[in-house]
């Protein structure tokens, strides 16, 4: 090779590796606050939610990098005495049966965690960042009506569930409820409960229920064990019955799925979200930069690819580094 073709070489190299940095982005994507993600891409916006406590915000951004310095607005602050803090784990779904966007979120009383329940926002439009938000009612669990948070939508035809935490004795345990509408839920069943050892780290814990899909097939990943402390992770079930109102029908991992690694402690509170094609699915989580970790706002966001093993199912990895460089979705 001349030393012209070298230089023509190096310098296409360069370029190349110049657009892939150009399309890729970098851990954490939120620094501060960053607890309990919640990622939704739509026409061509990414909408990140995490929990800020007082109130519930919307970053907007058309990367993933972009989230980092994305456009901000606070939509939602309360001062009803029932429902004016605490807020936490704020999620955006689009409820095709009212034609809507809901951010679901967990709220109570002022001074303790004791009274945090279910709530949900209605969007006045289609489009995320220009609706307004209005209190659209509790979620009320006509046999159980306790302390609940974590609410998540599982979809399963065209019949919607809420999936959510409560206590249950001494175990934060998860709820399933069929969803009569976008805010009316029935009776609830317990579909898994903190029995192995990993998810008694600390305090008897399943949390932040998340659904992903793949292959026809249908999963909800979970957090267990303390959110402070050494124990948090990532556990996961499968439906693998009919009857996703029945315990049986749900099979939980012997293993947790994710955990600490490359310098991201207590890893969790997933949630997963579709890339603009639709053929890519993410994982957003939250974690600490020590061990032992923190349950406020100094747990930061992180996302990753989420990839399938040959038998189907999901394939979580580790936690990333921080600072390499991930693709951006496609």
């Amino acid at each position: 090779m001349t030393s012209k073709m070298f230089k023509i070489f190096a310098c296409i190299i360069f370029v190349a590796g110049q657009l892939l940095l150009a399309n890729a982005f970098t851990n954490p994507v939120k620094t501060t606050d960053g607890s309990d993600p919640f990622v939704v891409y739509h026409e061509g916006y990414y909408y990140l939610t995490t929990t800020t406590w007082s109130n519930i915000q919307i970053t907007r951004a058309t990367t993933i990098d972009g989230l980092k310095n994305g456009s901000r607005k606070t939509v939602w602050t309360d001062a009803t005495t029932s429902r004016c803090c605490n807020m936490w784990a704020p999620e955006i779904h689009w409820q095709s049966k009212e034609g809507a966007w809901y951010i679901y979120y967990s709220a109570g009383t002022s001074g303790t965690f004791d009274n945090q329940r279910l709530h949900a926002l209605r969007g006045s439009a289609t489009d995320i960042w220009n609706s307004t938000w209005n209190y659209a009612g509790r979620l009320v669990v006509p046999n159980r009506d306790v302390w609940s948070i974590d609410g998540t939508v599982l979809v399963l035809g065209s019949t919607r569930y809420m999936v959510f935490s409560s206590w249950d004795g001494a175990d934060q345990c998860l709820y399933i409820s069929q969803m009569n509408n976008a805010t009316s839920l029935g009776n609830t069943v317990k579909i898994s409960s903190p029995t192995l050892s990993w998810e008694r780290v600390g305090a008897n814990v399943n949390e932040g229920p998340a659904a992903v899909y793949h292959g026809g097939r249908t999963w909800i990943v979970f957090s267990a064990s303390n959110c402070a402390g050494t124990g948090y992770k990532l556990g996961m079930l499968e439906l693998t019955g009919s009857n996703p109102l029945s315990a049986s029908s749900w099979k939980k991992s012997s293993n947790p799925i994710f955990q600490s690694a490359n310098g991201n402690y207590q890893p969790g509170h997933n949630g997963f979200f579709l890339s603009p094609s639709g053929n890519e699915t993410y994982m957003v989580y939250h974690a600490n930069s020590v061990s032992p970790g923190t349950c406020d706002g100094k747990r930061y966001t992180n996302i990753q690819p989420l990839h399938w093993y040959t038998d189907g199912t999901p394939d979580t990895g580790s936690p990333r580094a921080l600072n390499e460089n991930i693709p951006e979705p496609k």
